[in-house]
């Protein structure tokens, strides 16, 4: 599943390529075109996203809600379109653009209320301005749960995915499995802060790189990491490899049904 910023990165890339402009909405697969029919012709006024949800907003205050689940692809192109398929749940066209949503969890017309409501059930967001830290604290400091699990939990910080938890955790060696009521308020911020600046990156570079300077493959004379999620880490997807700080074996386990990745040496 998708985390956050790329995300974010969509709701960048919608605005970039429609924003401001009238587009044809349809939906070829079917199961939008009463909606896409509704919208078809509108101006695209603004995007959004909070967390893993995206919002495509219209006038009248409409809003398309998207949710890509595990499944859900985007396909951005240059005009001219080529024939959508008949799995492109949503495709938006403009003489310069188009884009093709498939196989998402969620695609579905909302009012403004019905928007909010989803904000409403979320936690706060680090790539959000504004969004305060201070609300996921509140659940966190009095949580017996384990602060790999909360970080997870989308009603307590929304975006954040099983990369982004396992890295910032080890770059804090933060053991995965304390309680989130034994972290202080201190170490809480750090995280909050290190997730803005980690996630903000990946929105950037469309991609996620965790590791120092002085981690780098090019810093340490070890070979690029190979693997179809991109980026250079720490510990995710490198059970049994040697920590790139201390030499020791990465462990990983279960939890909260995602395997979780950490450095049982780095993150006492």
């Amino acid at each position: 599943m998708p985390e956050g910023h790329t995300i974010h990165r969509l709701a960048a890339d919608y605005r970039e390529r429609f924003g401001g402009r009238s587009v044809r909405v349809t939906s070829p697969q079917g199961k939008f075109a009463d909606s896409a029919a509704l919208l078809d012709g509108a101006v695209l006024e603004r995007t959004e996203a909070h967390g893993k949800h995206l919002f495509l907003g219209f006038p009248g205050d409409e809003w398309i809600h998207i949710h890509l689940g595990l499944f859900g692809k985007v396909a951005f192109g240059d005009a001219p379109a080529p024939p959508p398929t008949d799995t492109v749940r949503l495709r938006l066209a403009n003489p310069a653009s188009w884009v093709d949503l498939r196989g998402p969890t969620a695609c579905a017309l909302l009012t403004d209320g019905e928007k909010q409501a989803i904000h409403d059930r979320l936690g706060p967001d680090p790539l959000r301005p504004g969004d305060d830290p201070g609300r996921a604290w509140s659940r966190i400091s009095r949580s017996r749960t384990s602060v790999a699990a909360l970080l997870m939990d989308q009603k307590v910080v929304a975006g954040v995915g099983n990369v982004y938890r396992a890295e910032v955790l080890f770059r804090h060696g933060i053991d995965p499995y304390r309680a989130g009521r034994d972290l202080t308020r201190r170490e809480w911020d750090a995280l909050w802060a290190d997730l803005s600046v980690l996630m903000r990156d990946g929105v950037r570079d469309n991609r996620i790189d965790t590791v120092r300077p002085e981690h780098t493959p090019e810093a340490m004379g070890r070979p690029p990491r190979v693997d179809d999620h991109g980026g250079e880490v720490y510990v995710y997807r490198r059970a049994r490899q040697a920590c790139h700080v201390c030499g020791g074996e990465i462990s990983t386990a279960a939890l909260a049904a995602r395997n979780l990745f950490w450095c049982p040496d780095c993150q006492r």
